[in-house]
């Protein structure tokens, strides 16, 4: 891996990170990225936003019903279910992935971002050689993973 690949995936975890300590309106924990190179199955929600221009890829971020209620619940005061629920499971992605493309334009990075795709129940996910999965613990909520699969790493 080249230094300026290295540096690349430095700033997108971090702008990530950043990204959602600022959406989500609770403390959260980060767990350390593992590396992921094999399909998975999400069970509940996720959503699927890509990037173009200077970084390729796709962020993922998949939760069950509970976190995305729970995130819903603190950001408009009340949880929010069925297609509300899918709708916000979208809106919050472009909230965070939206955020991390400001942070990276800060390092001179030109990016845009695709709409989201959400995806509910059991999806297989497919397609990539490999991912950074970046575990996040949202206090008394749950668990979120964000699923970063770069095409220029």
């Amino acid at each position: 891996m080249t230094k300026q690949v290295s540096n690349l995936i430095t700033h997108v975890l971090n702008g990530t990170i950043q990204s959602v300590k600022k959406v989500v309106p609770v403390p959260i924990n980060v767990t350390r990225p593992t590396l992921f190179t094999e399909p998975f199955i999400q069970d509940s929600i996720g959503v699927l936003i890509g990037l173009t221009g200077d970084v390729l890829g796709r962020v993922m971020i998949v939760g069950d019903e509970k976190i995305f209620m729970g995130i819903s619940e603190k950001m408009y005061g009340m949880q929010l279910t069925g297609d509300m629920l899918e709708s916000f499971s979208g809106e919050l992605g472009n909230m965070i992935v939206g955020n991390l493309i400001t942070n990276l334009g800060e390092n001179r990075l030109t990016i845009d971002i695709t709409p989201p795709t959400v995806f509910i129940g059991e999806t297989k996910i497919s397609g990539f050689d490999k991912a950074l999965k970046l575990p996040i613990s949202i206090e008394q909520m749950g668990e979120l993973d964000i699923f970063l699969i770069l095409e220029n790493s």
